[in-house]
């Protein structure tokens, strides 16, 4: 695994968690929304993530091909996959003078609660600067590389 193995695979994560925190600030953002553009309530969204082989095609060209099957599992990055938007139902309010209100005087509201996606922004924020720190110590680690064969 070569320098730019590593950050590669730290960058994906920095992407990866970029965009859980635009999901997160929508969600945020939306957690009164109770009319979107088709007319329903706004619906919590949340991210998949699947793993994503990082320079398949290189690999063959560092190690010998006995080690292929070795290494293919471990030089992965993160992607994501989808955007989800969750099935849980609306949580219903009394409120007949709202604009949105039903026949019976209820007015969906998102099923967000505000305290897990502040714990999901800390995670992704956590996140994101383990992988920064990791980008850091790479690049650290390539200067004293690079100093040692000067004289």
């Amino acid at each position: 695994m070569s320098f730019f193995n590593g950050l590669e695979i730290a960058s994906t994560a920095l992407f990866a968690q970029r965009q859980r925190m635009n999901v997160i600030s929508s969600n945020l953002a939306n957690a009164q929304t109770t009319r979107t553009e088709d007319g329903t309530y706004y619906k919590r969204k949340d991210l998949v993530f699947r793993p994503q082989t990082i320079h398949e095609e290189a690999r063959g060209k560092i190690f010998p091909s006995s080690f292929d099957e070795a290494w293919k599992k471990k030089i992965e990055g993160v992607q994501v996959e989808a955007i989800i938007e969750d099935d849980k139902p609306p949580i219903l309010k009394y409120d007949p003078g709202h604009p949105d209100a039903d026949e019976e005087g209820y007015v969906a509201y998102p099923n967000i609660s505000i305290v897990e996606e502040m714990t999901d922004m800390i995670t992704a924020s956590r996140a994101y600067e383990a992988n920064t720190a990791i980008i850091e110590t790479i690049k650290k680690m390539a200067n004293e590389a690079v100093g040692l064969g000067r004289v």
